[in-house]
């Protein structure tokens, strides 16, 4: 049977943690009390006790009368033996908290124990109060705020549905009208432009009617001004009732726009958009996001009455030990107390639960309640057993082959003639660009299975849909299965090559390989993990567009995983060359190696991930104007820099090269370091109460943490290898510069954990465990 304390440690909220209440310190304090009451040790010198001594003819009569009594008055009630005062308490004038406190109305032989406990007990009980009343009068502000937006949602969707249908109707009027003035001695201009002015006009007035019923004001509204084509414009401020206001946890709130951009295209500009006079589009955005902040709201609802259910069931827990303990019973009076205390007792979460269920059915649903509960419960996937099967059959089959590849290439002589340089030049390239992949994908599945054995939240962390999120077992799988099918190409080229085929075809086997891989990451049907294939190149798509696209955190994440692999791109740019220049026919893999364009597109490729990640920093910077992010933007540039010199230094080994190499390179190194410790893991604070680290850590083994600093910064040096050159012959030298980039795509892989372990902490310090949708009308401040 589970111990309690580990399922309420498996079934909290990890962002709420802090919240919840403290059962593991309570246990230890019943510990305390049942060891204060073991009896002592008895005396050296016992006295001799008889047996017959003391004994009555009347003591059956009186053992016979006590049951009796026992027996007769075990109905009426028992007398307390604690008594929980509750008390209002006011810090600051205006928000009334409860607090309550226990006083011991009978004595205990461990009373000072007893004392502890209930005065801890106390202070949970407050705790968890106060954190559900706080979170509870969160979550109906925002109900409130969700209910106006969307009251004004439907109100501007009324309007564009009759301004179709009047279209609809003014057309054929229109064509009437037309028909007749041909036939009549007025001009048919001004009567229509007459026409179209009235029209606009009373349709500003129609959506400003509909507006101000959803409590929307407009500024100087008496005095509307006018622009050059004669249309109204004006200022729109949408203001909350104070109940509302006050719902919101003293944060006063006023509706607005979604962006000034919409609203002056409904009232400003109302034939922009192709002649419409509500942009569909916007409006069909502006519903997403109404409904997406409804399904966090939803979250947000369960998660909290999970909350007080769970801390429900330690109370209860808890006080039933400290009755077996103290032999008391205890549990009755104080259980009262906590069945009538806020976190129980309200019922305010369950009727905006059901309220937002019916909303949603009526507005996101078409009235179908199997359909909106997808939205707001989105079931788990379940762990399939056959992924696991095909993860160990793949591993086996890559073992086995790779064995087979090894032997090959030992018999046929690819890594020991000097005649089979092309070999390493020309089809090594694209197979390396598929191992690290899968190195890549492996290390990503260790650090999902980290994440989920530690209770990192990551889907909440990176916005994923726990649907479609990919777990661990599908990450091994994927790796597994791209590394079966490269070793088998290899293999496949190796004994064909010996089988005295045309060069000219084994040498396409790479390139097939590449092509079907490229069919399979674009694929539009629903098969082989489309949700992350397609998230994948959306990420990918805001990575290369950086300043144009706001910065997310999955987006910078990805962005640090392109600068560990900057040989995988060098590789793809030696594989394109290698195919469009036709090199697999002509076998003259000098072609690319030599060419102008080729040597300066080297600085290209090895600078575009450092640029993209300052680019996104830049842009965070400008959306948040927090400086550390211009600061960040340097390590990059640093590190463009030390890139860029170490090229030059391959292809001019002079001694002024290597004094910029070593320069360059240890500024770049020092300032990743530091970011790498300090602002990316959230270490080395020598302040914190575990040395040279941070106070909260996720490990409960503190010298993992000491070990991943040496080896992060290990690895951070290899470097040094351009300067050293341990190469002896090309065949050595690539597989050397294969080595140093699996450590990095290691390091990368090690340093990921650590890195959204920081992240998954600030969360929980701030006790973020929904996310905060923008909505679509917002807070626009006016002087007017």
């Amino acid at each position: 049977m589970v111990k309690f304390s580990k399922e309420l440690e498996a079934q909290l909220i990890p962002e709420w943690k802090e919240a919840f209440v403290n059962y593991c310190q309570l246990k230890k304090q019943v510990k305390k009390i049942k060891i204060s009451r073991k009896p002592k040790p008895a005396s050296l010198y016992p006295i001799p006790h008889d047996p017959d001594f003391g004994r009555s003819l009347f003591d059956p009569v009186r053992k016979l009368a006590r049951t009796f009594s026992d027996k007769l008055f075990s109905s009426s009630e028992k007398p307390e033996i604690i008594q929980v005062r509750r008390r209002k308490s006011s810090e600051d004038g205006d928000d009334v908290e409860e607090i309550y406190q226990t006083e011991l109305v009978q004595l205990f032989s461990e009373e000072d124990e007893v004392k502890v406990f209930f005065a801890k007990l106390d202070e949970e009980l407050n705790k968890v109060n106060q954190f559900h009343k706080s979170k509870e009068t969160e979550f109906v502000g925002r109900g409130e705020i969700l209910k106006k937006q969307l009251d004004i949602l439907a109100e501007l969707k009324q309007i564009l549905s009759d301004r179709k249908k009047r279209s609809l109707s003014g057309s054929n009027s229109q064509r009437s009208f037309s028909s007749s003035a041909r036939n009549s001695d007025f001009s048919a201009g001004s009567p229509g432009e007459l026409s179209e002015t009235q029209s606009e006009t009373s349709r500003t007035d129609e959506i400003i009617d509909a507006l101000e019923r959803n409590g929307v004001s407009f500024i100087n509204s008496a005095t509307r001004h006018k622009t050059k084509g004669g249309k109204p414009k004006m200022s729109l401020r949408v203001d909350i009732p104070d109940a509302v206001a006050g719902a919101d946890g003293g944060g006063a709130r006023s509706i607005a726009t979604a962006t000034s951009v919409l609203w002056e295209e409904l009232v400003n500009n109302p034939r922009s958009g192709g002649g419409d006079f509500i942009n569909r589009k916007k409006i069909q955005c502006a519903e997403k996001m109404i409904r997406k902040a409804f399904v966090e709201l939803y979250k947000g609802l369960g998660l909290l009455k999970t909350y007080s259910s769970l801390n429900m069931i330690a109370f209860t827990k808890i006080l039933k030990k400290f009755d077996k303990v103290s032999g008391q019973q205890a549990s009755s009076s104080y259980l009262k107390v906590v069945k009538r205390s806020q976190f129980t007792s309200s019922d305010k979460v369950v009727r905006l639960m059901d309220e937002v269920e019916s909303i949603f059915t009526k507005h996101f649903a078409n009235n179908d309640r199997k359909k909106a509960m997808k939205f707001l419960r989105p079931h788990q996937q379940k762990d399939s057993h056959m992924v696991t099967f095909f993860v160990g059959l793949f591993t086996g089959c890559f073992v086995s082959l790779f064995s087979i590849y090894i032997i090959l290439a030992h018999l046929s002589g690819i890594f020991t003639s000097g005649a089979q340089v092309s070999y390493l030049e020309t089809v090594y390239p694209v197979f390396s660009v598929f191992a690290l992949l899968s190195l890549h994908m492996f290390m990503y599945g260790c650090n999902l299975f980290m994440w989920k054995s530690t209770r990192i939240n990551y889907t909440f962390i990176f916005e994923f849909a726990p649907s479609t999120a990919l777990r661990y077992r599908d990450a091994f799988l994927m790796g597994t299965t791209f590394m079966t099918s490269v070793v088998a190409a290899m293999v496949i080229h190796l004994i064909l090559r010996a089988a005295g085929f045309s060069a000219n075809e084994v040498d396409t086997i790479p390139g097939i390989l590449l092509l079907i891989f490229i069919c399979v990451l674009i694929c539009p049907f629903d098969t082989f993990y489309r949700p992350t294939r397609f998230c994948f190149i959306r990420i990918l798509r805001n990575i290369v567009c950086s300043p144009f696209y706001k910065v997310l955190m999955v987006d910078f994440f990805m962005a640090d995983q392109l600068t560990s692999q900057i040989p995988l791109l060098r590789h793809i740019e030696s594989t394109a060359c290698y195919f469009m220049a036709q090199s697999f026919r002509t076998h003259e893999y000098n072609t690319c190696k030599n060419g102008r364009i080729y040597r300066e597109l080297a600085y290209l490729i090895s600078f575009s991930p450092y640029f993209w990640r300052a680019m996104q920093c830049i842009r965070r910077w400008w959306d948040e104007s927090n400086t550390d992010h211009l600061v960040n933007m340097g390590k990059y540039v640093s590190a463009m820099v030390a890139a860029g010199v170490r090229i030059t230094y391959a292809r001019e080994s002079t001694t002024g090269w290597l004094a910029m190499v070593l320069v360059s390179s240890v500024v770049a190194t020092l300032y990743q370091l530091y970011w790498d410790f300090v602002k990316d893991w959230g270490l080395l604070n020598p302040k914190s109460k575990n040395a040279w680290l941070r106070d909260d850590l996720v490990l409960k083994n503190k010298n993992i943490y000491y070990l991943s600093i040496a080896l992060n910064l290990v690895l951070r040096v290899a470097w040094i290898e351009t300067i050293v050159r341990f190469r002896v012959n090309p065949v050595q030298s690539h597989l050397l510069d294969f080595l140093l980039a699996s450590l990095e795509v290691i390091r990368r892989g090690h340093w990921n954990f650590y890195r959204v372990e920081n992240e998954h902490l600030n969360n929980v310090g701030h006790f973020r465990a929904v996310k905060t949708v923008p909505l679509p009308f917002r807070d626009m401040d006016s002087d007017d």
